[in-house]
């Protein structure tokens, strides 16, 4: 689990692409002093499995579903990337909560300047539009953010000078993908609706059966 809280930006040194997947290297110095194999790391949201640890970075194994979903395939030697290791359980919760598992791929479609704060807006595919309320939170290529605006599948969001210095996020370019996830409340609370609503239409069905056989 993840708080959206980027520790430090990476950069990508290599990406060996293979036929169900990739090995990318990340070059790093903040997150590697307690760093471990097997460790999970959020590279721009998206959750992943430290495979080999080298004095200046480590290495993951992005399997074919992650590169379908994320923007791992565009991923090229010099990017830079959000990373953020799992959280304590002893730690300050201060983003949301946040799996590391991406909903899909988000559009970047323009910025806007507010006086202190930046507002940029994207595209999100229906799947993940679905979740997205006013004020909520949503997370952006690992990032912890509040919605600030909603139409329909674009929506906004603000972004102080301290977040832009810390994340990738003044890189974004327009037409440019960006990992999405949700807030997971948001489909757990859909999933218990839904549940509930077929419980109701199973004992609809049992009930119908009933009077049936009573006939």
């Amino acid at each position: 689990m993840f708080t959206g809280l980027i520790e430090e930006i990476g950069i990508i040194s290599s990406v060996a692409k293979q036929s169900q997947g990739a090995v990318i290297s990340v070059t790093c110095a903040k997150i590697l002093d307690d760093l471990k194999l097997g460790d999970s790391v959020a590279i721009d949201g998206a959750c992943q499995t430290v495979v080999k640890l080298r004095p200046s970075g480590f290495d993951v194994e992005a399997a074919k579903e992650t590169l379908d979903l994320t923007t791992f395939n565009d991923y090229k030697s010099g990017r830079k990337v959000n990373l953020e290791r799992a959280m304590l359980s002893n730690g300050r919760f201060g983003g949301h909560i946040v799996s590391g598992h991406i909903d899909g791929v988000g559009i970047f479609k323009r910025k806007e300047n507010q006086g202190l704060a930046d507002v940029y807006y994207f595209e999100a595919h229906e799947n993940v539009a679905k979740y997205i309320v006013y004020k909520g939170s949503i997370c952006i290529n690992g990032v912890s953010l509040t919605i600030a605006s909603i139409d329909r599948n674009i929506f906004s969001i603000s972004v102080i000078p301290m977040t832009l210095q810390e994340t990738n996020l003044p890189d974004l370019k327009i037409g440019d993908k960006v990992n999405l996830e949700s807030d997971i409340l948001a489909k757990y609370v859909e999933k218990f609706v839904l549940a509930k609503d077929n419980k109701i239409l199973r004992l609809n069905k049992s009930e119908n059966k009933s009077r049936r056989d009573i006939e």
